[in-house]
């Protein structure tokens, strides 16, 4: 079955693209849902206007969330979990708990769908992809780590302030001892 999508389809396509699909997939839940249409001769004609205006659409959101993404990308989680002596945690950090962490730092509830991990099932540090839009994906840094212990923290690189505030401080040493 082709079908015209009328709107960004993650893993598909992107709106106005004719697409080849299987018939369940574009009659039971495509079609229904408002995201695409049959690709009919009347409705080809039509793909370019899609296509145009699903852009600017795009382009809209993507401005809107561009603070958003800037906030959640290199975010630290932390998460305490039991854990055997191997490692493997005695149940998960799903999706749906990683968005409620996001929306209690951030304040910005973003939708465990659009959150691209399996559950995590072992102590560790982790980049979890957060899909806001077709185009913006912010990473985020999850740690897990044993209930009762402290969570193993990246040593965090010096910014550039704070070594040039040494180097001054070293030269007015140098000057005092001259």
């Amino acid at each position: 079955m082709k079908v015209l999508l009328l709107k960004d389809v993650h893993k598909l396509g992107r709106a106005g693209d004719i697409k080849k699909v299987a018939d369940g997939y574009g009659r039971n839940y495509l079609i229904p849902q408002g995201l695409a249409v049959l690709a009919t001769p009347g409705a080809v004609r039509q793909a370019e206007h899609i296509r145009q205006k699903a852009a600017l659409a795009r382009q809209a959101l993507n401005q809107e969330l561009s603070g958003v993404a800037e906030q959640i990308n290199g975010l630290r989680l932390s998460f305490a979990a039991k854990a055997g002596e191997t490692g493997k945690l005695y149940g998960s950090i799903t999706t749906a708990m990683i968005a409620e962490a996001i929306k209690a730092k951030v304040g910005y509830e973003v939708d465990r769908r659009s959150i691209d991990v399996q559950p995590i099932r072992n102590l560790g540090k982790y980049h979890v992809p957060v899909r806001l839009t077709v185009d913006l994906a912010p990473t985020v840094h999850v740690i897990v780590h044993r209930e009762g212990e402290a969570p193993e923290e990246e040593e965090i690189p010096e910014t550039e302030e704070a070594l040039e505030s040494e180097n001054e401080e070293s030269s007015n040493a140098d000057h005092l001892t001259q």
